[in-house]
């Protein structure tokens, strides 16, 4: 594939030049010619891997001067730097969005694979680094996929607002020469042009970098939580999910035998956390400037940013295609825990009618009563809830029943992680009914972005190669 980099975009821009101000009588036909040999002659030569590509078009023309004579160069009437490089740093960035779009589906697309193989894997889910209730742990990648598919979302946003052509600003108030925008825009495969000059050359070439940088840090941030997520199991000596060992994904500690560290895990959170860092760079270079200031518009480091999130992106679908998950520890852990007392308030509240809060201080002495005493949930004796239920009532809620209301069949039943997960009832909750339902509309929905990426790649081809085919048209 072509390397679509600063001096392919000046390229391109001078053969639509060539083009359109030739057909339109702006550019005499002789001197289009000689134009577009020298445009052609200096592309030939880039393809020597040694040659040296320019990126600013005062290093660009000299080359095009040593292949024809300098009446080429009213070719440039009406154009400038300022727009020139603001149009091959809106391409570049177009062409950035378009990759990280399309390697977020590919980490979408594994996630919800994984989703539909868990779905009735119960897992510990935790909040404060504590555990905290059992969930789905396909519920649980539903919500790192919902946040995913919003910053895939604010890429599309994005683009809308990017995908509009500089070229014809000049430096930023327009030309007197008539050029034709609309045309440019169209073979560079804008959508339109870039409507304010001032805006498209100035203030545009500031902010965009910095929301372009935004969005780069929100798909940054869950990739870390997830991540943390993962090496919060580390810490166990039985964790219920692990990397599969070997290859890339682990290596052993060159002293502890034992260790198997998870280092694929570790260069992807420093990819990640390299990236917000980076990220706020963008934010800093472009405030407390007068407007029409280079500094936030470097490519050089604007294009850093967006290279560090496709590694980023890319290293974190690896990290989900080597997972494996154990349900069984899973389920033991979750049994070995608190995790099912809330539903012991749940239930006392909703079938018993016992004000939420008395529920829950019963559910919270069953709870300290059996850590005091070493018991885990399903060896917690059935006359000791029925105590601690007559205390919390006679102490707390005097005018209630201080006769426990469940029986022992159905306390067991009330601390069992699956049913906990199985019963929930609230729209975009863990129940089966509506995970198939979720898992539907995110399969859906990914691929809906991504045929956007290829739509949007198709757009851009089909606009360049039909800018080659005029281009072809004006004689050697």
């Amino acid at each position: 594939m072509t390397k679509r980099d600063e001096f392919f975009w000046l390229a391109e821009i001078n053969k639509a030049t060539i083009v359109i101000n030739e057909s339109e009588g702006l550019l005499p036909k002789d001197v289009a010619v000689k134009a577009a040999r020298a445009t052609r002659a200096v592309i030939e030569d880039a393809k020597d891997p040694s040659y040296a590509r320019p990126s600013a078009y005062i290093k660009f023309e000299p080359k095009l001067l040593e292949k024809e004579g300098p009446e080429i160069t009213i070719m440039h009437a009406g154009r400038s730097s300022q727009d020139m490089h603001a149009t091959y740093r809106s391409a570049i960035i177009r062409d950035n969005v378009l990759e990280i779009a399309s390697a977020l589906h590919e980490a979408i697309a594994e996630m919800t694979a994984i989703a539909e193989r868990h779905m009735e894997t119960v897992v510990p889910n935790y909040t404060n680094g504590v555990a905290a209730q059992p969930n789905s742990y396909a519920h649980y990648l539903l919500a790192f996929i919902a946040g995913f598919r919003r910053d895939t979302e604010r890429l599309h946003e994005f683009y809308k607002r990017l995908n509009l052509c500089p070229m014809g600003s000049t430096v930023l108030n327009g030309t007197s020469w008539p050029l034709n925008r609309v045309r440019m825009a169209e073979f560079l495969g804008f959508e339109a042009p870039a409507e304010n000059a001032y805006d498209a050359t100035q203030i545009a070439q500031a902010d965009l970098p910095v929301e372009f940088a935004s969005i780069l840090s929100s798909i940054a941030l869950h990739v870390c939580a997830f991540l943390q997520d993962l090496m919060q199991q580390y810490s166990q000596s039985r964790p219920w999910i692990i990397l599969q060992e070997g290859g890339e994904n682990t290596y052993v500690s060159s002293a502890m035998p034992q260790k198997r560290n998870p280092g694929l895990v570790n260069n992807c959170r420093t990819e990640a956390s390299e990236l917000i860092g980076e990220a706020q760079g963008a934010l800093f270079r472009a405030h407390n400037l007068q407007s029409g200031m280079i500094d936030p518009k470097k490519q050089d480091l604007n294009g850093a940013i967006a290279r560090r999130c496709l590694s980023t992106v890319r290293m974190f679908t690896r990290v989900l295609k080597a997972l494996v998950i154990n349900p069984a520890r899973a389920l033991e852990e979750l049994n070995s825990d608190w995790t099912a007392s809330q539903e012991v308030a749940d239930v006392l509240m909703r079938k018993y009618n016992l004000p939420f809060r008395v529920g829950h201080h019963v559910a919270s002495r069953v709870v300290g009563y059996a850590r005091a005493n070493n018991i885990l949930p399903l060896a917690f004796p059935y006359a000791e809830i029925q105590r601690i239920y007559a205390e919390v009532i006679t102490e707390e809620f005097p005018e209630g029943n201080p006769v426990l209301p469940m029986s022992e069949e159905e306390f067991r039943k009330t601390l069992d992680p699956k049913a906990i997960v199985q019963h929930r009832a609230t729209l975009g909750g863990p129940q089966p009914s509506e995970l198939a339902r979720m898992l539907q509309e995110a399969k859906e929905q990914n691929e809906a972005n991504g045929n956007w990426v290829q739509n949007s790649k198709r757009a851009i081809d089909e606009a360049l190669e039909k800018l080659d085919t005029d281009f072809s048209q004006i004689g050697e």
